[in-house]
């Protein structure tokens, strides 16, 4: 644990972690639940900083059967996910809280939405600084480098920190 910088609370079966346990992984991800063999197995949950949660059955280590839920509640359903999609655009609170009136955009699942800094955007789960291709949660703690995809699909998809103008200009 001390390489990690992971900790593991609960028992040990011949030296490997084993037994209804939690383990706290750097990055603040906590799973609580049953151990074997020093691997998730069982029933257990993965809680992340950000209020979502996996609930799950593990085999060896690996999910075989599990419910994602977002921290406002939202549960994805792998089948019949319609959320934000061509089918239904709305958002979660808008579905739960009704639409706003015509004119007034609600640009993500919070309302208001969480400002930007300057010469970043937002990807999610925390900003995203396209020049030096990392991503801090919105406490400002790093959370991973991205590799060119994830950087392309943020410059394309993700909204931006400052405003541009886009459309048509007129000649002066």
């Amino acid at each position: 644990m001390e390489y990690t910088g992971s900790k593991y609370i609960g028992e040990y079966v011949d030296g490997r972690m084993e037994g209804d346990a939690e383990y706290i992984l750097p990055t603040e991800t906590r799973y609580v639940g049953e151990m074997k063999d020093g691997m998730f197995h069982g029933q257990g949950t993965l809680y992340f900083p950000s209020g979502s949660q996996y609930d799950a059955t593990w085999e060896k280590g690996l999910a075989v059967k599990g419910v994602y839920t977002f921290s406002d509640g939202l549960q994805y359903d792998g089948k019949n996910w319609h959320y934000c999609d061509s089918y239904d655009r709305r958002f979660y609170t808008e579905m739960c809280h009704g639409l706003k009136p015509t004119g007034i955009s609600q640009l993500t699942n919070m309302d208001p939405p969480r400002k930007i800094p300057f010469g970043y955007y937002d990807c999610g789960d925390g900003f995203y600084n396209p020049n030096t291709r990392v991503v801090k949660d919105y406490r400002n703690r790093f959370l991973r480098n991205a590799d060119d995809d994830e950087h392309e699909w943020i410059l394309r998809t993700c909204r931006k920190g400052w405003d541009e103008f886009v459309g048509h200009r007129p000649k002066l």
